[in-house]
């Protein structure tokens, strides 16, 4: 294996490497405490708690066509990572960002449910991706600056539900630099056909409040692939949930009853309700019962036409009804 001498050095002193880290991280600060960056991380907070776009000059800015504030804020983030790593080649951009070799994204900033981040699309890598095949809608707003390159892409709308999924409206569209583009991403989702060269855009985000479902459909016929809670925290309770399930825990029933009942997200309390049927029927078939007779339950209805068929399935279980009546 070769290693280069540079990299040897630091296996016997890595003090000009800590030294090179800090001078990085000390110039994102620097650029982060500039006046026009203070005033649009004050609006980002204000945002995220409902303020609209348009009450917020310095965010709004970001996303007016005649307005270059976008281009500026980006060239001068660019401006100041490219002289700091020119020097510093081993340095870590202390902004949190990712990357799949097709779409990388780095955060400029986030606060709550909302956040600024700068998208690159590269144009060969996604021609070498074959066609996708289903789309994703998740809960929240999206606002969208195109600042270079050009793109061709499928605007796919949800244009109402059918059984087992949605019927999905594709409109051909063009990306093109200066555009300015609002998605509720709900039921709106933008999916790339094809980039020429790359694609550089500037996107504000504003997730909606916990509880909201993200489903991903079949393009062809739109069909429900697949669905999960939009909340992170959600997510990973209906992981737990499922964890519980699988491990065979039927001590954890109460939890899961609790879990069910709870004024939670509908995906969430029914993945703990089905749980809970599979671990411990009667339980399960209680908590089912007794949301099924709450009117003003979301989740009323599908939990009676499941105890209805549970009825039909399992004739036996109608002596558990006969009990809770």
């Amino acid at each position: 294996m070769l290693i280069r001498e540079e990299l040897q050095a630091l296996r016997s002193d890595d003090a000009p490497q800590r030294q090179a880290q800090a001078e990085l991280c000390s110039a994102v600060d620097a650029w982060r405490a500039s006046p026009r960056c203070r005033a649009l991380e004050a609006e980002l907070a204000r945002f995220a708690t409902g303020t609209a776009l348009a009450r917020l000059p310095a965010l709004s800015g970001l996303f007016s066509p005649d307005d270059l504030a976008a281009r500026s804020l980006v060239d001068e983030l660019i401006a100041t990572l490219a002289a700091q790593l020119e020097d510093r080649p081993l340095g870590q951009v202390p902004l949190r960002s990712s990357t799949d070799g097709t779409l990388s994204t780095l955060i400029l900033a986030s606060t709550g449910k909302t956040a600024l981040v700068v998208q690159a699309v590269d144009g060969q890598a996604l021609a070498r991706r074959s066609a996708g095949v289903t789309i994703s809608f998740a809960p929240g707003e999206t606002w969208e600056h195109v600042l270079s390159g050009s793109a061709e892409a499928d605007l796919v709308r949800i244009a109402g539900p059918v059984p087992g999924g949605a019927a999905l409206k594709r409109t051909p569209c063009v990306l093109s630099p200066g555009q300015i583009n609002f998605r509720d991403s709900a039921c709106e989702s933008l999916q790339l056909r094809s980039v020429p060269t790359s694609l550089v855009t500037l996107k504000l985000q504003r997730r909606l409040a916990a509880g909201a479902t993200s489903r991903e459909y079949r393009l062809d016929d739109g069909s429900l692939v697949h669905q999960a809670a939009a909340s992170a925290r959600a997510s990973r309770l209906e992981l737990a949930a499922s964890l519980l399930g699988r491990m065979g825990r039927k001590d954890a029933a109460p939890l899961l009853v609790a879990m069910a009942e709870e004024q939670g997200g509908r995906s969430l309390r029914w993945q703990a309700l089905r749980e809970c049927l599979a671990l411990d029927t009667a339980q399960g078939f209680a908590v089912l019962c007794r949301i099924a007779a709450r009117s003003d339950d979301p989740l009323a209805e599908p939990a009676g036409a499941l105890r209805a068929h549970l009825l039909e399935t399992y004739p036996q279980l109608r002596e558990l009804a006969e009990c809770r009546e």
